[in-house]
């Protein structure tokens, strides 16, 4: 029979190490978009797509009203700290732009946006919308975040190499 002090002891080693993973993750991801930011700031050449995705911008929060029954795991399975959503910079994108579905767009990539006032910068993609939803962009920020819509903000994806072109996705 395990004894309640081994019990917790073994649920806060537990949660302290979930913390640690969780600061890591959101660590490594902000490191790679300041990298990103700067070398933009310091030349607006970066390997940005060259093709612009009109889209939609609006933002989600981690509740299960607003995703489904796992609102702290995102589409690609990651799992984050809701209380720190903001932190993350990550984006939902609509399933006519993931990869996936036949879009330009893999969990993962890092993407630009413009045109969404206070909001523009570099996201990374992590999650999957609502099929019912076409060309837009959901940003996910910590739960009592002010709510916006953007009708027409512009869409880049950052390219790992500058010899690689981009097509863009037609609508039927």
């Amino acid at each position: 029979m395990i004894k309640i002090s081994h019990a917790l002891t073994v649920t806060i080693l537990s949660l302290v190490l979930l913390t640690g993973y969780f600061d890591n993750m959101l660590d490594t991801t902000h490191d790679r978009i300041f990298e990103l930011e700067k070398k933009l700031e310091e030349n607006s050449q970066l390997p940005w797509g060259t093709l612009e995705f009109d889209v939609v911008v609006t933002m989600y929060n981690p509740l299960s009203s607003q995703t489904d029954s796992t609102p702290n795991q995102t589409a690609d399975g990651t799992i984050i700290n809701p209380d720190r959503a903001t932190e993350y910079r990550y984006v939902a994108l609509s399933r006519d732009l993931i990869a996936r579905w036949g879009g330009p767009f893999n969990y993962g990539d890092y993407v630009m946006l413009k045109g969404t006032d206070g909001y523009d910068g570099i996201y990374q993609v992590r999650d999957t919308m609502n099929p019912k939803f076409i060309n837009r962009v959901d940003i996910l920020l910590t739960e009592g975040s002010k709510q916006f819509r953007f009708d027409s903000a512009t869409l880049y994806r950052y390219f790992k190499y500058d010899n690689v072109t981009l097509h863009r996705h037609e609508n039927n």
